[in-house]
């Protein structure tokens, strides 16, 4: 048993908890770092990486099955399982172990392995028999995958984001319960290297997807790879050979699955905390109530960053909410507000998806172009999907957009910045549009915001797309 004395506390060493540590140390703070694990970061482990090595295998299945278009013939597409998972495994492993690396070359007495909770505001009781005093707390715990009752009694045929990359071969069969970014990459990914995927969601739309355009445009190329059930209840039931899975609602039917994927959401890991007795104001949910532009909890000596605040469970956010909160952490009392940059996620199906900024209100001016007939796209054999670009009224000036298409997650970096500098849709138009290029698709979309505002229109004078366009 140990008492250890420091100015920052951090409990948990995933992305935002490694940030929150590196940037109070940075500013001079003597530091712990408290993980029971310390096995890397979600991202590394079960989340960005290992979901897009699982892709990758996809996009190349595809993409054999595909090349008769340009006159290729590959013959019969063989699938090995086994040897996708064990890649998938092999390089997923590199990527934790870079990161644990990191653990390894902080300061010597950094990192304890141990679980922690809290006896007072800055006292915390470690499951070592330990004890920690802070002048303040830094919460980074993350998430964990939701398993509702009905499907956590099944055994090992339910799987969830921390355990499908861990299946030593694809299944033959798939449900996939929850249409959130998790569930669409993992769904597409699996039925393009021939698994028979099912995807079911009780709302009727997926990946957060509010603009019915690009919801059809989503369901058309989702449709190609499985069937999708929306606005469903699912009830499971143990069966030999798998699950049988039965729904109703906006449809209804039965079907036996191999396995079953549930997607329905990452709730914090906050219940071992004894957040109580850290004495901070909770919402209905058992969370801690706190401002995002400090990462402070009320007024309390105790900041939230990553998965476990449920604000904006990405990593880039993570890192910059860790990256506040340790800072603040050592300021405390006088926690200096950061402005946030404007919302920012892809989900990475094909083509991605990618909703950006705000939200369109009710004098949001709107710009549309799809890519059906997209030059680039179709000579890629990609032409699907859409994008609707939202600007401010009178100006223009770009506010958010929602895209479903080919080149949208490169795009989106584009237009993420033109949101962020406050780029009006003329000053885009303004830029030289490199032909064929899918860059050229946004033009359209950018003429119609442009169309509604008193701006002229820049680019070419006839407003024509140049051949192939």
């Amino acid at each position: 048993m140990a008492d250890h004395i420091c100015d920052v506390a951090v409990i948990g060493a995933g992305t935002a908890g490694i940030a929150a540590e590196r940037n109070a140390r940075r500013h001079g703070a003597a530091t712990l770092l408290i993980d029971p694990e310390f096995i890397g970061t979600t991202c590394a482990s079960v989340g960005c990486m290992p979901s897009k090595l699982l892709i990758a295998a996809a996009e190349n299945a595809y993409a054999a099955a595909q090349s008769d278009i340009f006159g290729i013939r590959t013959g019969d597409i063989a699938i090995d399982g086994k040897a996708v998972m064990q890649r998938l495994r092999e390089e997923r492993d590199k990527f934790t172990a870079g990161t644990r690396s990191r653990f390894e070359k902080l300061p010597r007495g950094t990192t304890i392995r141990a679980r922690a909770r809290f006896t007072a505001p800055t006292t915390l009781a470690l499951d070592n028999g330990d004890t920690v005093s802070a002048k303040a707390v830094v919460i980074a715990t993350g998430s964990s995958p939701m398993v509702p009752e009905p499907f956590a009694a099944l055994g090992n045929d339910v799987l969830t984001s921390d355990t499908i990359f861990e299946i030593e071969d694809l299944p033959r069969s798939l449900a996939v319960i929850g249409g959130g970014t998790i569930g669409l990459e993992l769904a597409q990914a699996m039925a393009r290297l021939g698994v028979e995927v099912s995807l079911f969601d009780r709302a009727e739309t997926l990946g957060k997807v509010q603009d019915q355009e690009i919801l059809d445009a989503l369901l058309d190329v989702l449709t190609r790879d499985m069937n999708v059930h929306l606005g469903v209840d699912v009830t499971p039931e143990k069966a030999a050979g798998g699950i049988n899975i039965s729904w109703k609602g906006k449809s209804t039917g039965h079907q036996l699955f191999e396995k079953v994927l549930v997607a329905v959401g990452r709730p914090p890991n906050l219940k071992d905390l004894d957040l109580a007795a850290a004495g901070v104001e909770l919402d209905d949910r058992g969370r801690p109530l706190f401002d995002r532009t400090t990462m402070q909890c009320g007024e309390a000596p105790i900041f939230i960053a990553g998965d476990d605040n449920a604000d904006a469970p990405l990593l880039h956010e993570a890192a910059t909410e860790g990256a506040i909160a340790g800072r603040n952490a050592v300021a405390y009392p006088a926690s200096i507000p950061s402005r946030r940059t404007p919302s920012f996620a892809i989900t990475f199906t094909d083509p991605p998806l990618v909703l950006l900024g705000q939200e369109p209100g009710e004098n949001t001016l709107t710009g549309f172009a799809s890519y059906t007939d997209q030059g680039r796209a179709k000579v890629e054999a990609r032409a699907d999907g859409c994008i609707r670009l939202y600007a401010e009224p009178e100006e223009g000036v770009l506010t958010g957009a929602a895209m479903f298409a080919p080149g949208a997650d490169h795009m989106a970096h584009l237009l993420m910045l033109a949101i962020m500098k406050r780029v009006s849709a003329s000053q885009l138009l303004e830029m030289p549009f490199y032909h064929p290029t899918l860059e050229e698709g946004l033009r359209p979309a950018l003429r119609d915001i442009c169309g509604a505002t008193p701006t002229p229109i820049p680019g070419d004078r006839d407003g024509r797309e140049p051949p192939g366009g």
